[in-house]
């Protein structure tokens, strides 16, 4: 008896949902009243309206019925359907109101986030400053920055907090989606969009432009100029010599720098 209900509860599992979820049930938008895979395939759909006033996102934890999609079942959220039997989701969460059969995924719900995560709960930890969870490689090892996982990628500008792809925090403790980083990085962009500080430690990038900077002599009428800087890193302003290819932070040696003056000639 126990291992048919366990077939029935099982059936169809994996088998049905949408590019987001693997999941046996729809949820109706109580939004629009109209039935859609997700909350995600709602969003997807009403950006693609013309009309601005169509335009909007749903919220989860407004949704109060779900249609089974094994036997097509409107019923109120519950795990399993009233109906046929089966779990409309391997993983359920009564609060998020979220359904997943895929559980490899490591599905579990933060309560000091207020939504489901996924990756395990063994791997992360919620950082009460930054307002998220983050991987447990960066407990203790990170700068924190009050709610950066409550705004928007600072490329794509898509919401961070509750975004299904993954991020990255930066030396200077702002988040962005790890696919934008690895494009910024990739167009040689080593400052953060929203701090302008290095993003990762450029001890021997600064070593080389040392190295230039030797080997290219300016001309006579450049070479005792100087230059008040701005440094980025450090936020120290220092007054240091004129050069085409870059100007050093005195306090950290950093050239992620901004000139704040021109150049002058030094008196005499």
């Amino acid at each position: 008896m126990d291992a048919a209900k366990d077939e029935r509860l099982d059936f169809g599992k994996m088998g049905y949902g949408c590019k987001h979820y693997r999941r046996r049930c729809m949820i109706r938008a109580p939004c629009c009243n109209e039935i859609y895979h997700c909350r995600h395939c709602h969003n997807e759909a009403a950006s693609m309206l013309k009309r601005i006033y169509d335009r909007h996102e749903l919220d989860r934890f407004e949704v109060k019925q779900v249609i089974c999609s094994v036997c097509d079942t409107e019923q109120p959220l519950s795990r399993t359907c009233t109906n046929c039997g089966v779990n409309m989701g391997e993983y359920f969460c009564e609060i998020c109101k979220f359904y997943d059969d895929d559980i490899e995924k490591g599905l579990f719900h933060c309560d000091d986030c207020g939504i489901c995560r996924v990756g395990g709960r063994e791997n992360f930890f919620h950082c009460k400053k930054c307002g998220s969870c983050y991987s447990i490689g960066l407990r203790n090892n990170h700068s924190c920055v009050e709610n950066s996982m409550r705004g928007h990628c600072p490329i794509c500008y898509e919401y961070l907090f509750d975004s299904m792809k993954d991020t990255v925090v930066m030396k200077c403790g702002h988040t962005m989606h790890r696919e934008c980083y690895n494009e910024m990085i990739k167009r040689d962009k080593y400052c953060c969009p929203i701090c302008t500080k290095s993003i990762m430690d450029m001890s021997a990038t600064w070593k080389m432009i040392d190295e230039e900077i030797e080997a290219t002599m300016m001309p006579d009428e450049y070479r005792r100029k100087k230059v008040w800087v701005l440094c980025n890193d450090c936020n120290d302003t220092t007054e240091v010599f004129f050069h085409i290819l870059g100007h050093k932070c005195r306090h950290c040696k950093s050239y992620n720098t901004r000139s704040i003056a021109p150049p002058v000639l030094p008196q005499e």
